[in-house]
């Protein structure tokens, strides 16, 4: 699937006039084609985004605050993975999914986790809201903002995006890219 998306930004935009823009459809692209992952896959569980989930006795959990989300249109998406070779955004692998109607600036998310461990989350801005990945417009974001580039295609390893959660909340913060 990310293969190809040197091919697909290649037809989705026949006349790229900057030197940095192939660079920004890629990155994007990777981000947003990684983390697509169809709801009949679905082996996690979805969720709602109850904050209250991550008062400070709250057991082991991810407040995510998600930055720079670009309108208030479209549906976001936040889904935890295990940060491991075998379940870091692959197919059906992610635990908990909160999604819902996007709001411009800032948003946070709780999100249990299972027990202790490392733990990846990856965040989707589907602006238009129509449940396809638009790589001109749709945004995308994941765990300690790991850099992708042109040398760099598909999704970020496992090793790039862990967290480690302990038995309490732990706070992260997540940067949007779109084109």
């Amino acid at each position: 699937m990310i293969k190809n998306i040197y091919n697909l930004s290649q037809r989705s935009i026949p006349a790229v006039k900057s030197a940095r823009a192939p660079a920004a459809l890629i990155m994007t692209g990777a981000l947003l084609t990684a983390m697509t992952v169809p709801v009949a896959a679905n082996q996690g569980s979805e969720i709602s985004n109850d904050l209250s989930r991550c008062n400070t006795r709250s057991g082991p959990a991810l407040m995510v605050t998600v930055n720079d989300v670009k309108a208030s249109q479209g549906r976001i998406r936040v889904q935890t993975y295990r940060a491991t070779r075998d379940e870091w955004m692959e197919k059906g692998k992610w635990i908990n999914r909160i999604e819902m109607t996007a709001k411009a600036g800032t948003m946070t998310f709780c999100l249990p986790v299972p027990e202790a461990g490392t733990y990846g989350v990856a965040v989707r801005h589907d602006l238009n809201g129509n449940g396809k990945t638009d790589i001109t417009q749709d945004g995308g974001g994941i765990s300690n903002n790991p850099s992708i580039n042109i040398f760099n295609l598909g999704k970020p390893k496992y090793t790039k995006v862990g967290v480690d959660v302990g038995s309490q909340v732990k706070s992260i913060r997540i940067q949007m890219k779109y084109l």
